[in-house]
């Protein structure tokens, strides 16, 4: 292959990618339909991650679509800063009816990114607001990702993602550590039955900062960037009972968990255990429009509403905030959801992928296998002196041969939509076995 890259290709700075080395072998796809992405070629390639965790209802789904381009006839875009329009209206609605009791606004951004930072402002100003402003200090988690904001990166616990803005950090920002110990949990199926402990370690944040200092706790309900990292069972529920106690406000980043991948709507469903904000993207439209939110509980919102009348209450948005095309597919994602009964499939589809999965162990460097919900990851033992490129191979070598996975470091996740079969869950495995035969 030629060192230098296509001039077509040249002028894209991919995010998150190697762009030299991708460049020399560009992975390009020009259409997609239901469970699957073509490239120019026409090879077919299983989507066994949703697109990135967001395709949840199949590529193209001619619901969605038609609600988009109906929406683009009307109207293609309204100012959301002290104007709005009715597709916002109904989307808020209809996501505050579905979402868990109690949940009564949310605030619309346009990603992840976005929600995160948008939940922390929210944790900030509400005490604030509340006359509690010494609550400046978040608490996020080691492994953690809430985005490439500058508040999301300083709470997450990526090193790489941080490493190169460590000077620009957001002051007064400690960690939890993270839940990931192959001695004690290394092929457990579900939700480990050892870590609950480890949520103790916010007690001891509190006794070293004062509880009277800290705003707010993000965690995803299941970390799914750093590889399918799931809570150990009772965890959660200690970290809300920490939080409670100490008026801490509790976010779940459910980014990757929400509309369907836990079976549920949202995690609370499926755990128990209720935040006070719930931050949302890719799901939400079923990846064909950006939209992502902050859904809060009841009272936070109206902490806000104080004051002179004509006065903004909360100085924060984006231009693209409940943008009418990305409302119009939340919508019809909504009733796809519904009407396809697609949160029920995907908890029927989970001990399918649980036993896939799992049937991986003892495969060449296979070091864990886990999973939750329609989520699975096969973590691999690194090599000595090329850490994460084992990964990559078997990223590389599953797309050559017809599916679309997700490599971090050397582990591989996989979290098909919610359309999928059992047939396409065996034909994703089934791929990822052959390829960890081929990798040395």
């Amino acid at each position: 292959m030629p060192d230098t890259p296509a001039p077509e290709l040249e002028a894209l700075w991919l995010p998150f990618t190697h762009n030299r080395l991708f460049k020399k072998t560009p992975r390009v796809v020009v259409r997609a339909e239901g469970m699957h992405y073509y490239t120019a070629e026409g090879r077919k390639i299983l989507d066994g991650l949703a697109g990135l965790w967001c395709s949840a209802a199949g590529h193209n789904h001619p619901r969605i679509v038609a609600a988009v381009k109906a929406q683009l006839d009307v109207l293609d875009y309204s100012p959301p800063f002290q104007t709005c329009h009715d597709k916002a209206f109904e989307l808020a609605h209809a996501l505050t009816a579905a979402a868990p009791a109690g949940f009564d606004h949310v605030f619309f951004t346009n990603s992840g990114s976005e929600a995160c930072d948008t939940a922390l402002k929210i944790a900030l100003a509400w005490h604030r607001a509340r006359g509690d402003g010494g609550r400046c200090r978040l608490i996020g988690r080691e492994k953690g990702y809430h985005g490439v904001g500058f508040g999301g990166i300083s709470v997450g616990g990526l090193a790489a993602n941080r490493k190169a803005f460590a000077t620009a950090l957001l002051p007064g920002v400690d960690h939890l550590p993270h839940t990931h110990d192959l001695r004690h949990m290394a092929f457990s199926r579900g939700q480990p039955a050892w870590g609950a402990h480890l949520a103790d370690e916010l007690e001891r944040l509190v006794a070293l900062h004062d509880a009277s200092t800290i705003a707010a706790v993000i965690v995803e309900p299941m970390q799914g960037s750093a590889g399918v990292i799931v809570p150990p069972v009772g965890y959660l529920e200690r970290l809300r009972e920490i939080c409670t106690r100490h008026g801490i406000l509790l976010i779940f980043d459910e980014v990757i968990t929400g509309f369907g991948r836990l079976g549920t709507l949202f995690s609370p469903e499926r755990m128990g255990v209720m935040p006070d904000l719930i931050t949302f993207a890719k799901g939400v439209t079923s990846g064909v429009v950006p939209l992502g939110g902050v859904l809060v509980r009841k009272g936070i919102y109206d902490a806000f509403m104080t004051g002179p009348e004509h006065l903004v209450e909360f100085f924060h948005g984006y231009t693209y905030s409940g943008h009418p095309l990305a409302c119009a597919a939340g919508l019809a994602a909504l009733d796809v959801y519904r009407d396809e009964d697609l949160f029920a499939r995907s908890r029927a589809l989970e001990p399918v992928l649980e036993e896939a999965i799992h049937a991986l162990r003892g495969e060449p460097n296979v070091i864990d296998v886990r999973n939750f919900g329609l989520a699975a990851a096969v973590e691999l033992a690194p090599r000595p002196d090329a850490a994460s490129k084992r990964g990559m191979e078997v990223f590389h070598w599953c797309f050559d041969h017809g599916a679309m996975v997700r490599y971090t470091g050397d582990t591989i996740a996989i979290g098909p939509p919610l359309v999928a079969s059992p047939d396409d869950i065996e034909a994703l495995v089934g791929t990822i076995r052959q390829a960890l035969r081929h990798v040395p």
